[in-house]
């Protein structure tokens, strides 16, 4: 509003709500003003005017986006960057959710405007690989949304033919995360049918003209709009300021950006062909005048792979049930072309909601944290025809709701605003629409209701005869009027067919011919409920849009048309409640920021609470008790001359100061803050300089690192290797492996470093574990070696010298209670040598080759364990053997034999289980297979198989 008030004199007011008469007549001369001079944008406080000026202005570039980033919404001219970027930040702030309703007729700019907020969003926000390819998605959805959505129509060459809710979802960061679109009522008619003048949904013609040709054989397409009923009725298929071959690239690229796989676009492109041959399909009448196909139709087979002697009885026939039997009733002519009618836009409409659902798919965000949003509504607008329509009735409904919110959502914040600066409320006279509303959609007693009882009473019922129902339930409704319930001069406006609304926006005609659709109405009135609450839940923000004339020429200020539309889209009631008594209302810092030059005792500085700084300096400017209220942490100013005075005393205060006309303490005053002002903004501006110069440097040298990473060391690469190293090992720190067999989680090292690193941890934890065996512990574990061995075995005297190093590690880690020795094992079948690693954990012993597993022998299925009394190292685990699938007796050979056994006596609980053999120990291969080990002396010590099939042993 600053610059509102700074800019008046030159291009009219800013901002509405300071008009000094908020008559129609002025709110018009203040929008020409503007818009001469290609200012489309004006505020009614926080709400946007915006009027299409059908040409290219240069006012969306980064500069532009840049200007607008975090700046207060007044600060600067009117701008729809201005109005998203408040929302953003307000929504940041206050971590809540928003939304903004953008409105208007036909051709008035809505589409463009909401594409405008997505850029804006999609540049603004915080940037991440991830989110950018959410942006992508978001943005690519306009595109396919467009070209199965939008058509030309007389009033604009790119008109949305449906509703849609959009919500941008965003996380505590600021970044856009994900999105959902909901979107209302498609204009499905468009489909079968076009008023002159007018083109069907742009997707057909895009396929049509730029199809690839193989597309078009395998669709059974000829390039060529003419030869298809459903594209041809408005007479201008092709239109010279629509391409529609470019268009067609578009789209596709968009559908690969949202995920839509070469599957599922093939699918979705053949039900759109399927739609134009379905338009085709034409029909003669039998002798009784009962339809048939016509015998040239060859549309059929390229109709969604449905069997055509079924479609034909669909088409041609309806179906009816009577208890448990079916008869068939032919169709007459007309009613098989509504049949094929019928079934084509259903065939759309389900194809456009499929769409609607993948693109949700696409953007949806699958964190579960909690989330803000802002929703964009992109709506039709309230607008009449010469012949208005059921979808009209829907399209005017809505707009009936939509304005009912907009004053209950701008009432409540005004008052909500009154309430908390302790200001009186006083009451705004405005138009109540409620009762339009429920003249609508009452229960048992509105349009709807009547509808939807007409269309399910038994009977003759007809379009006249829902007529009739209307006028019997509301002949006293003061905005309801039909032929029969017209005065004379009335009557004469009004076909026997018709019934008038007296809409918030004026009157409209209904035609009820077919109209009897009682479905639609219905879910669209629930589709519409829901939107409600959804936008309820949230805060609002408006953006109104205006179409500045009809042949959509750039320059044109067409002024009857723009009244009209100011009257449909509400602008003066909302200007009225946006006034509520009041025209500017700011808070005390920034009021007594921006006029403390007006007041010497405010000037410069004031030293108090600033409430009694405003206080002070408006009873100084003589402001009167009536003029201005006082709130909790703002000022409020009833009349716009008041605030313009005050502006007019502020622009002739910094002439003066620039004219030379101030006593010599303000002079010295403005020199000192002069020259402090350019000493900090040079000393930031060189900090600023020298920071981003080191960035750059460090950038480089990064990079530059990261590129000779793999040659030797030099300046070049030791910082980089030596941060790679720095991280590598930061990273390790909480993430060490708990075991030596622990293989997956000792992170891969860089390049430059080896794997020592990994070597140096495990023997540091084997050696904190054999420090950690006590001299007590080894002496006990001695007595009970000699309790097993002593007079037993011969090689027993000899190993009493020699220390229990009580672990025997290779690079196998160790636990307090395991234990790891090397030993051969010999095969069972053939007793061939294999060297293994033999480790005994809490419940079994493990046979292990290069940390692979061979073996496990629980401890509970060890029934024994012999040794000879000789000197060799032979060790046999006797191990229960149930059938001949299980391994049997274990026969090994260690070094360590009596400290391995020690060691598994203590873990295993198996003292009394170890026996010391003289001559053979039997041994069982597997179950029912019995085999030996035998002993001898001899010159030299061998281990082998005898003649017998025996191990031999020789010591």
């Amino acid at each position: 509003m600053e610059g509102a008030l700074t800019a008046r004199d030159r291009v009219g007011i800013q901002d509405f709500v300071l008009l000094d008469e908020t008559t129609e007549a002025a709110f018009l001369s203040n929008l020409k003003k503007r818009f001469s001079k290609d200012l489309i944008y004006t505020y009614i406080g926080t709400l946007l005017v915006s009027v299409n000026p059908y040409k290219e202005l240069d006012i969306y570039n980064m500069k532009q986006m840049d200007l607008y980033m975090g700046v207060n919404f007044f600060e600067l001219p009117p701008h729809i960057y201005a109005l998203a970027d408040n929302a953003y930040h307000t929504m940041l702030t206050e971590f809540n959710n928003h939304f903004i309703l953008i409105s208007g007729e036909s051709g008035a700019g809505k589409t463009e405007a909401s594409k405008k907020i997505l850029q804006y969003y999609a540049v603004s926000c915080p940037s991440t690989t991830l989110l950018n390819t959410v942006r992508d998605k978001m943005l690519m959805s306009n595109p396919v949304l467009e070209a199965f959505g939008n058509a030309k129509t007389l009033k604009n060459y790119n008109s949305s033919r449906f509703g849609k809710y959009m919500d941008i979802q965003f996380d505590s960061q600021g970044d856009a995360v994900g999105g959902h679109i909901l979107n209302y009522m498609l204009e499905k008619s468009r489909v079968v049918h076009q008023n002159h003048g007018e083109r069907n949904f742009h997707i057909f013609y895009q396929l049509v003209e730029g199809g690839e040709e193989d597309l078009l054989h395998q669709l059974g397409l000829e390039r060529d709009c003419q030869q298809y009923n459903y594209l041809t009725q408005g007479e201008c298929a092709i239109v010279s300021s629509i391409n529609d071959r470019n268009d067609w690239k578009t789209v596709k690229n968009a559908l690969q950006i949202i995920n839509i796989d070469e599957i599922n676009t093939n699918h979705l492109f053949g039900t759109v062909a399927s739609v134009l041959h379905l338009g085709n399909v034409q029909f003669d009448s039998d002798s009784k005048g009962h339809a048939l196909l016509n015998s040239n139709n060859s549309e059929l087979r390229w109709l969604l792979g449905v069997d055509a002697h079924r479609l034909q009885e669909g088409l041609t026939y309806r179906k009816i049930e009577a208890q448990k039997d079916q008869v068939l009733s032919p169709f007459t002519i007309d009613h098989a072309i509504y049949a094929r009618d019928a079934l084509a836009k259903a065939i759309y409409g389900q194809t456009f909601t499929w769409l609607v659902n993948r693109i949700n798919e696409s953007i949806e965000n699958k964190d579960s944290s909690r989330k803000t949003v802002i929703g964009l509504l992109d709506i039709y607008g309230f607008e009449v025809f010469y012949v208005n329509s059921f979808e009209q009735f829907c399209i005017n409904y809505c707009n009936e709701k939509l304005q009912q919110l907009f004053i209950q959502l701008t009432l409540k914040a005004e008052q909500e605003e009154y309430q908390a600066e302790d200001i009186e409320w006083e009451p705004v006279q405005f138009f109540n629409n409620k009762i339009i509303c429920d003249l609508v959609e009452e229960k048992h007693r509105g349009i709807i209701s009547i509808l939807d009882e007409e269309c399910l009473r038994p009977g003759d019922v007809t379009d006249l005869t829902f007529l009739e129902r209307l006028e019997e339930k509301m002949g006293n409704h003061p905005h309801f009027v039909t032929h029969k319930l017209a005065d004379k001069m009335t009557r004469k406006t009004l076909e026997r067919g018709d019934f008038r609304l007296l809409h918030y926006a004026g009157e409209v005609t209904y035609c009820v011919v077919g109209k009897r659709n009682h479905n639609v109405v219905t879910q669209f009135k629930s589709s519409l409920l829901k939107l409600t609450e959804i936008l309820m839940a949230k805060e609002a923000w408006y953006i109104r849009c205006l179409k500045s004339n009809e042949s959509k020429q750039p320059g044109q200020f067409d002024e009857a048309l723009i009244r009209h539309q100011v009257k449909y889209l509400g602008l003066m009631e909302h200007l009225r409640v946006r006034r509520a008594g009041f025209a500017y209302r700011r808070k005390y810092e920034v009021f007594l920021k921006r006029y403390k030059p007006l007041c010497p005792a405010t000037w410069p500085h004031w030293r108090g609470v600033p409430a009694d700084g405003v206080e002070v300096l408006v009873q100084h400017l003589g402001y009167l008790p009536h003029e201005y209220k006082m709130g909790r942490t703002k000022i409020f100013i009833r009349h716009p001359r008041t605030l313009f005075a005050t502006e007019d005393a502020f622009e002739k205060c910094k002439h003066e100061l620039v004219k030379g006309n101030y006593t010599p303490s303000i002079i010295l005053f403005i020199s000192s803050a002069t020259k402090i002002e350019t000493c900090w903004r040079g000393a930031q501006a060189r900090k600023e300089r020298d920071k981003r110069a080191w960035a750059v440097k460090v950038i480089k040298k990064f990079i530059k690192g990261y590129m000779t990473r793999g040659q030797a060391k030099s300046t070049d690469n030791s910082e980089y290797l030596a941060f790679v190293r720095q991280n590598y090992l930061n990273r390790l720190k909480g993430n060490l492996p708990k075991t030596v067999l622990d293989k997956t989680t000792w992170q891969t090292p860089p390049a430059v470093l080896t794997e020592i690193l990994r070597k140096l941890y495990y023997r540091l934890m084997v050696r904190k574990y054999v420090r950690g065996i006590t001299p007590q512990k080894k002496f006990q574990l001695k007595v009970l070696t000699s309790s097993i061995f002593k007079a037993k075995k011969d090689s027993y005297p000899q190993s009493v010298a020699q220390p229990f190093v009580d672990t025997r590690i290779s690079k196998y880690q160790i636990h307090s209670h395991n234990y790891s020795v090397p030993v051969i094992k010999y095969d069972r079948n053939g007793f061939k040598p294999r060297p293994r690693q033999l480790i005994l954990t809490k419940t079994a012993a493990y046979v292990i080759e290069e940390a692979k597993i061979k073996q496990r022998v629980l401890y509970t299925s060890l029934k024994g364990i012999s040794v000879s009394n000789l000197t060799d190292g032979m060790i046999v685990f006797h191990i229960t053997c149930e059938d001949r699938k299980q391994k049997g007796d274990l026969v090994m050979q260690c070094d360590h034999l009596f400290e391995f056994l020690t060691k598994l006596a203590v873990i295993a609980n198996k003292q009394n289980a170890i026996k010391v053999v003289q001559g053979s120990i039997k041994i069982e291969i597997q179950a029912g297979k019995e085999s030996a080990v035998d002993f001898s002396t001899g010159q030299e010590p061998m281990v082998y198989k005898a003649k017998n099939g025996h191990l031999m042993v020789v010591r």
